[in-house]
């Protein structure tokens, strides 16, 4: 049982004294830190949710950065006794002191992370505006980092609506001591901030082109290994993985030449032995051409693609593989909860070129673009940390998003890791795929993996056991995917497993020593189905939360590729009508489901 530790809002809170234990269960380490020394006793839940705890919950998407609400303390035992805010995912250590403010560590930082943390906290402006909490980040003490990135550690409500100036008047103190390379840049980004006439999108454009100058003069060295093990209670394999061993193999080959080290995938396939490994299959197969033809045009392109123009452009290609499995769907006739479909998550290193004041071109900005849909995951992992850098798309995310209930509140649910969309199983109008964009610009590890290994936290209680000795050349790529993959056989072992580990360096390259690949552990024939749950909320057609998307304009030579696509599927779906027909004469009862899940999937 892991313990927590939470910020207990308010000043009557930051009067209570270290070393007390308030309510014979939460230990004050410091003025307003709280050790909750219970943490398998359900916290307390408010009655109703109040303007005040709302904001947190619809924020919830953004918890790489902000807290989220663990539950209350009622200070006293008469009614009119204080209620209490507690907050979990704060930022603290591992001992519960509060992380530094960036006031206190700006000076001594290098200049491209003193450009992130801005950029940072501009991409934080809207979401925080739109709650009316963009105060938030113009409190100091309020501001901390931890490493690449920006924490809050409240949300603050402020009286007057702040806007783009004062927040240039805020940052008008650390660009008075940041690095002189960057210094100028900033301050007339400042200016532009200050001016009226200027736009968020005017003045996002001028800080992203700061950026990724500073980004690109980093070297960076990328090396890639995966691996997909059916596991010891299944049958068969219903993951898919990019790149493969043979795909590695034939680098030299298109599209390969193109993607490899740069794009990692994981699929992981819905629908039981009847469809979810060819969902899975066909994700993987299909989406390769189109990233290749994305980043041959981005490569062509004269300036940069600015960042929300790229995530369009990959929502719009992950909506085009849903529709190349819901193609196969409809024509075997598959109707709601028989659809076959698949999780994703992708990352994509997309090397832009951009040149510099002086006219010297840079040949990679060091952006890193994660998709996801459903509860295939991604971790970003360095010597001293392990971040999950993806939400998954269940129940408990659904509920606490939409203001209904409380983390904790959601996850006592029985449907509560029903997944709530996957790729393939609805129509690519109602698909609402989550992509973000990460600057590299330390050295750390790009984990990719299914829930086979995620589930019960095994990435966050294992990785200090294998990512410092990768990142200091002492453990292979190769060998550090097959620890993971046994591990999550021994200790979750009910699901298959798929790993996509990918070095990101930006030191002095390192050799990665490649190790033989421990031989694949020989399941049982034992599988399991999604959850009646998992399948009503992915299937239904009539659930009001699915809303239509909008979508954007494709590539300019998209329509090649759908051509080739659309020949494939006709091929490929004429082998599986084939399969379909020869399985149904030989129809038996299906399978019970032998493993109940926590994160359902095929």
């Amino acid at each position: 049982m892991s313990y927590r530790y939470l910020w207990a809002v308010g000043s009557t809170a930051g009067q209570i004294q270290p070393g007390q234990v308030v309510g014979n269960r939460y230990y004050v380490g410091a003025p307003q830190v709280w050790l909750d020394t219970k943490p398998a006793v359900p916290p307390t839940i408010p009655e109703s949710i109040s303007d005040v705890i709302l904001p947190y919950l619809h924020l919830y998407s953004h918890r790489l950065h902000l807290p989220g609400v663990h539950g209350i303390y009622n200070l006293g035992t008469t009614s009119e006794g204080e209620e209490i805010l507690l907050l979990d995912n704060i930022p603290t250590d591992s001992k519960g002191t509060i992380l530094p403010t960036m006031a206190e560590v700006w000076p001594k930082t290098k200049s491209i992370r003193q450009v992130y943390w801005l950029w940072q906290m501009l991409q934080l402006w809207t979401p925080l505006s739109e709650q009316g909490a963009a105060y938030s980040l113009l409190v100091k003490d309020n501001l901390r980092v931890e490493s690449w990135r920006i924490r809050l550690i409240q949300l603050h409500q402020g009286k007057v609506k702040p806007t783009l100036k004062d927040l240039a008047e805020f940052w008008s103190a650390f660009i008075e001591t940041a690095q002189d390379e960057v210094q100028q840049p900033l301050q007339n980004i400042s200016q532009l901030m200050q001016s009226y006439q200027a736009s968020l999108e005017t003045i996002s454009d001028e800080l992203n082109q700061l950026l990724l100058q500073q980004a690109a003069q980093l070297p960076l060295h990328l090396a890639v290994a995966g691996h997909s093990d059916t596991g010891p209670l299944r049958s068969h394999n219903e993951d898919s993985y990019y790149p493969r061993k043979v795909d590695l193999e034939q680098i030299d080959s298109y599209p390969h030449n193109q993607l490899i080290p740069h794009l990692s995938l994981i699929c992981d396939g819905v629908g039981g032995h009847e469809g979810g490994e060819v969902a899975s299959q066909l994700a993987v197969k299909s989406i390769q051409p189109l990233i290749a033809t994305f980043m041959t045009e981005i490569n062509e392109q004269e300036g940069l693609t600015p960042p929300d123009l790229i995530i369009d452009q990959l929502q719009e290609i992950t909506r085009v593989i849903n529709n190349v499995i819901s193609a196969q769907n409809n024509e075997q006739k598959r109707s709601l909860r028989q659809r076959m479909g698949t999780t994703l998550v992708m990352a994509l290193q997309l090397p832009q070129k951009l040149k510099t004041a002086k006219n010297l071109e840079l040949k990679n900005a060091h952006e890193l673009y994660i998709v996801n849909v459903g509860d295939s995951r991604a971790y970003w992992i360095t010597r001293d940390s392990c971040q999950a850098l993806t939400i998954d798309d269940d129940v408990i995310t659904r509920e606490v998003k939409q203001g209904r209930s409380l983390y904790w509140e959601a996850s006592q649910r029985q449907d509560a890791g029903a997944l709530t969309q996957a790729v393939g199983t609805r129509e690519a109008e109602f698909l609402r795929p989550t992509v973000q964009r990460f600057i590299i610009e330390e050295d750390g590890l790009l984990l990719l993996c299914s829930d086979g290994l995620s589930d019960n936290d095994w990435v966050e209680k294992s990785w200090a056991a294998y990512a410092p000795a990768v990142l200091q050349a002492e453990k292979s790529l190769e060998s550090a995917v097959e620890g993971w993959i046994n591990l999550a056989n021994t200790h979750n072992g009910h699901d298959n497993t798929s790993v996509v580990l990918t070095y990101c360096g930006v030191s002095p390259q390192k050799l990665i020593l490649i190790d033989t690949p421990a031989k694949p552990s020989i399941p049982n024939e034992i599988e399991s189905e999604p959850t009646e749950a998992s399948k009503a909320l992915m299937y239904d057609e009539e659930e009001s939360e699915k809303q239509p998307q909008t979508t954007t304009s494709g590539l300019k030579k998209w329509q090649q590729i759908l051509l080739v696509i659309g020949i494939a599927v006709l091929v490929i779906g004429g082998g599986l009508a084939l399969w379909w027909q020869v399985n149904r004469s030989t129809e038996f009862e299906p399978e019970k489901e032998t493993v109940q899940k926590s994160s359902v999937v095929g």
